[in-house]
C-alpha cells in the first residue's frame, strides 16, 4: 500500500515521462516520409492522462514521498492541474500550426512532455535541491523549444539570449540555496522556518532569500529581470510562446509562493517590500513598454511583464487571500495567454508570417471565428466583466486594498487603464475593414485541434468570469495548506476573505 501511494504522489510526472520516452522511441522507427502529427496526438493524450491523474490526487491524503522531497497537498495538486491543462492545449495548438513534415517534430512534442515533468516537480518539491533539478529540466526544454525554427535567424538568437541570461538566473538561485543551507543547516522547505528560529546567521539567510527571489523573478519575467522577454517572444515559434509564457511561469510562481510563505514567513518584513517594488516596477515598465510596440508578439511580451506585476501584488497581502488570489490569477492569465497565442499561431502560421499589429487588419472579416476569439481574449486581458481577467484582477486588488496595500492597488489600477490602449489597438485592427488596395489576409482553414483548443480556453475563461466559485474555493484550500495559515479558518467580516466567501456561496 505504501509503495502504491508513493507512486500515486508522482503519477502525473510518471505519465509525462513515459509519454516523452514513447515519442522518442516511436519517432526513429517511423518511415522518414510519414507524418509526425500522430506523435502530437500521443503528447496530447499523455497530457490529458496527466490532467486526470492530477485531479485524482485531490483524493489523496496530504503526505510526502521519496524521503520527504515530494509533497502532495492541495497547493501542489492545484498547479499540477493547471500545468497539465496548459500542456494539453499547447499540444493541440502545435498540431494545428506545424506542417506534417516539419523537421524534428517528434522531438518538439517530447521536449514539451519532458519540460512538463520539471514544472510538476517544481510545484510538488519541498526540497530546494529537487526544485532546482525541476527548474533545470523545465529551463533546458524551453531553451531548445525557443530555438526550434533553426532555418530563421531570430529563433536561434532568441534561444541563445534566453540560455545565457537564464544561466545567470540559475546561478543566483543555486547560490541562494547554498546560503540558505549555511544559515539554517537544511534545504528542506518545510524545515527552513524552524532552522531560522534558532539560526545565528539571519543576514546570510536574508541574502540567500534575495538571490532565490532574483532567480525566480527572471523565470517569471518580472522587471528589471525582463530583458530577455521581448526578444525571446519575437523569435520563438508562436505556439511555443503560448506554452513558455504560461506553464514555466506558473511553476515558478508556485515555488515562490511556497518559499515565501512556508520557508521564510519570519522574514516577511524583508521579502514583502522587495516584492512590492518588483510588482510596481513590473506593472509600470510592462505597460509603458507595450504602448510603444508595433510587433504583436513583442507587445504581448511586455504585457506578460505587466501581468507578472499584477500577480506579484497578491504576494504582498500576507494572508490566505494573497496566496488564493495569486493562484487564481495564474489560472486566468494562463488560459487567456494560451488562447490568444492559439489565434496568432494559426493566423501567422508556424513561420510567423504576420508580425505587426497592422498585419491583423481585417482578420474578423476573413475569419469571423478567429476574429471573435481574438477579441474575446483581448477583452479578458483588459479585464472586462464576465471574463476570467476581470475576476482575477478584482480578487488581487481587493485583497491588496483590504490588507492595507492601497498605493500598490492604485498603481495596479492605473496600469490597468494604460493597458486598455494597446489591447484596443489590436482589437481595432482586427475589426478594421481592409481597403480595396490592402493586401489580402490569407487565413488558413481552422482545424479540429485548433477548434478544440479555442473551445477549451474560451470555456474556462468564461467559467472563471461568471461562476468562479469552484476555482476560488480550490485556490483558497490550496492556500490553507501552508502552516502559517493553519489557524485562519473563518473569514473576518469586512476583509477580502469575507467578500470572496460570499461570492463563492452565490456562485454555487
Amino acid at each position: 500500500m505504501n509503495g502504491s501511494m508513493t507512486v500515486l504522489r508522482i503519477l502525473p510526472e510518471i505519465i509525462f515521462t513515459l509519454t516523452g520516452v514513447a515519442i522518442m522511441l516511436i519517432d526513429p522507427v517511423m518511415p522518414k516520409q510519414a507524418s509526425r502529427k500522430p506523435l502530437g496526438w500521443l503528447a496530447a493524450f499523455g497530457a490529458l492522462a496527466a490532467l486526470i491523474a492530477s485531479l485524482y490526487q485531490y483524493s489523496l491524503p496530504v503526505g510526502t514521498a521519496y524521503f520527504g522531497v515530494v509533497q502532495t497537498d492541495a497547493f501542489s495538486v492545484f498547479f499540477h492541474v493547471l500545468i497539465s491543462g496548459i500542456i494539453l492545449v499547447s499540444a493541440l495548438v502545435v498540431l494545428d500550426a506545424v506542417h506534417p513534415d516539419t523537421e524534428s517534430l517528434g522531438e518538439l512534442f517530447a521536449l514539451m512532455s519532458f519540460g512538463a515533468v520539471g514544472m510538476l516537480l517544481m510545484t510538488s518539491g519541498v526540497e530546494l535541491l529537487l526544485v532546482f533539478i525541476g527548474l533545470e529540466i523545465s529551463s533546458i526544454s524551453t531553451y531548445i523549444l525557443a530555438g526550434f525554427r533553426r532555418k530563421t535567424a531570430k529563433s536561434p538568437e532568441s534561444a541563445l539570449k534566453y540560455f545565457l541570461l537564464g544561466s545567470f538566473a540559475t546561478a543566483f538561485f543555486l547560490y541562494g540555496i547554498a546560503l540558505t543551507y549555511g544559515a539554517t543547516g537544511t534545504t528542506r522547505i518545510t524545515d527552513i522556518a524552524a532552522g531560522l528560529a534558532t539560526s545565528h546567521a539571519l543576514p546570510i539567510a536574508v541574502v540567500g532569500l534575495a538571490f532565490i527571489v532574483i532567480g525566480l523573478a527572471f523565470k517569471v519575467s518580472a522587471a528589471p529581470f525582463h530583458l530577455w522577454t521581448p526578444d525571446v517572444y519575437e523569435g520563438a515559434p508562436s505556439p511555443i510562446v503560448g506554452l513558455m509564457s504560461t506553464a514555466p511561469k506558473a511553476a515558478a510562481f508556485a515555488v515562490l509562493l511556497r518559499i515565501a510563505y512556508e520557508a521564510f514567513p519570519q522574514l516577511q518584513n524583508h521579502w514583502m517590500p522587495l516584492l512590492w517594488i518588483l510588482a510596481a516596477v513590473s506593472m509600470t515598465i510592462g505597460n509603458l513598454g507595450a504602448l510603444r510596440q508595433k510587433n504583436v508578439k513583442r507587445m504581448l511580451a511586455y504585457s506578460s511583464i505587466a501581468h507578472a506585476g499584477y500577480l506579484l501584488v497578491a504576494f504582498t497581502v500576507l494572508s490566505t487571500d494573497g496566496v488564493a488570489a495569486a493562484s487564481f490569477y495564474a489560472v486566468a492569465y494562463a488560459v487567456m495567454n494560451v488562447g490568444i497565442f492559439a489565434v496568432i499561431s494559426h493566423a501567422g502560421g508556424y513561420e510567423d508570417r504576420l508580425t505587426l499589429i497592422e498585419d491583423y487588419k481585417g482578420l474578423a472579416y476573413r475569419s469571423p471565428l478567429l476574429g471573435g476569439v481574438m477579441a474575446f481574449f483581448l477583452l479578458s486581458l483588459i479585464g472586462i466583466p464576465f471574463t476570467g481577467g476581470f475576476f482575477g484582477k478584482f480578487y488581487v486588488f481587493a485583497a491588496a486594498i483590504h490588507s492595507g496595500m492601497i498605493w500598490l492597488a492604485i498603481i495596479g489600477l492605473l496600469n490597468s487603464g494604460i493597458a486598455v490602449f494597446y489591447y484596443l489597438r489590436v482589437l481595432t485592427a482586427t475589426y478594421t475593414k481592409p481597403m480595396d488596395s490592402s493586401p489580402v489576409l490569407n487565413v488558413p482553414r481552422v482545424s479540429a485541434p485548433l477548434c478544440l483548443a479555442m473551445a477549451l480556453t474560451v470555456a474556462v475563461t468564461l467559467v472563471l468570469g461568471i461562476i468562479p466559485g469552484r476555482v476560488l474555493s480550490m485556490a483558497r484550500h490550496a492556500a490553507e495548506t501552508f502552516p502559517v495559515f493553519s489557524t485562519q479558518q473563518t473569514p473576518v467580516p469586512g476583509t477580502a476573505s469575507a467578500v470572496m466567501a460570499a461570492i463563492n456561496t452565490k456562485a454555487r
